[in-house]
């Protein structure tokens, strides 16, 4: 086994740093900051970070951006506030594609993540008071199909968050941050029908909360634990946790594979809700990280297709 590096790739620190997708074209890192409505973008060659500030290009709203995701025919999806939305990187220019939860004004989306077949599937959640306290089963699951429908899924959820899907595309894997699970629901590739919810993993005390999630090629699942300052690599047929990496943070919130070969783990992390003494220990909260000598590869991210 290699040795597993972890080194810190931005220098400048999220608030809340989320959705990690990496982009082959670009070679570059996407992500977002939530509370500073942020999308940004860093350059794996150049090193830097270019940023759209979501509150200036879009004049109806002025809600967090909660997760982005690439699109087949040019630019990016993103979740804003409790809008499905299109961003033309170029231009800045954001369009709708779709609102959820209209009776619920003190909802938003958070984490969402592409399916296999172009689907664009995230979760609501009420506004949190302090991170992680907000009022429960507020949220629903949802997704915008390529021609433009929105489909809901199931409600009462408390923090809608991590998600994939299994290598043969037959299983859908979800959190609820609050279940201190993760779940697995049949899945119908074709129709994007879910069926029959089980809990694969409950996570441990020290674990704290599961937040975001990718797999790998070999079908484990690689789950960020927000306040438990690590990634931990999941066996979902057996309900094991085969592995744990550290990392120098405590609010670790959200991974996915990139580099050339997806053999990189970059994770995302918070800062805040950090009391100023454990800032202070904590200088990089907030920073995105590279992790390297795993010895496992992730996959490419699906496009949405709409």
């Amino acid at each position: 086994m290699s040795s597993i590096k972890i080194e810190s790739i931005v220098r400048e620190s999220s608030r809340c740093g989320e959705s990690p997708v990496w982009e082959e074209k670009s070679n570059s890192l996407l992500f977002v900051d939530i509370p500073s409505k942020k999308i940004c973008r860093w350059d794996s060659l150049t090193k830097k970070v270019q940023e759209v500030t979501v509150v200036c290009v879009f004049e109806i709203t002025d809600s967090a951006v909660s997760s982005v995701a690439i699109r087949q025919s040019g630019g990016y999806v993103a979740t804003v506030g409790t809008r499905f939305c299109a961003l033309n990187w170029e231009d800045q220019s954001l369009s709708d594609l779709g609102a959820v939860d209209k009776d619920k004004k003190n909802n938003r989306f958070n984490d969402g993540k592409v399916d296999p077949a172009g689907r664009y599937f995230a979760g609501t959640m009420a506004e949190e008071i302090a991170p992680a306290v907000l009022e429960r089963h507020q949220g629903s699951l949802y997704a915008l199909f390529p021609n433009g429908t929105v489909k809901k899924y199931f409600d009462n959820v408390d923090i809608s968050n991590g998600l994939d899907w299994s290598m043969d595309h037959k299983i859908f894997y979800y959190i609820d941050s609050l279940s201190y699970s993760v779940d697995a629901f049949d899945y119908d590739l074709q129709t994007g029908k879910i069926a029959n919810r089980r809990s694969v993993y409950k996570l441990e005390k020290e674990e704290h909360i599961p937040d975001g999630m990718c797999i790998d090629t070999e079908g484990k699942l690689w789950v960020a634990c927000y306040n438990g300052g690590r990634v931990i690599r999941l066996d979902p047929e057996t309900g094991k946790r085969i592995q744990t990496v550290l990392l120098p943070v405590e609010k670790t919130t959200s991974c996915c594979f990139g580099g050339k070969d997806y053999s990189e783990l970059y994770v995302t992390s918070a800062r805040d809700g950090l009391e100023p003494d454990k800032l202070s220990r904590q200088p990089e909260a907030g920073r995105i990280f590279k992790i390297t000598g795993l010895g496992v590869k992730g996959i490419a991210p699906y496009a949405f297709a709409g």
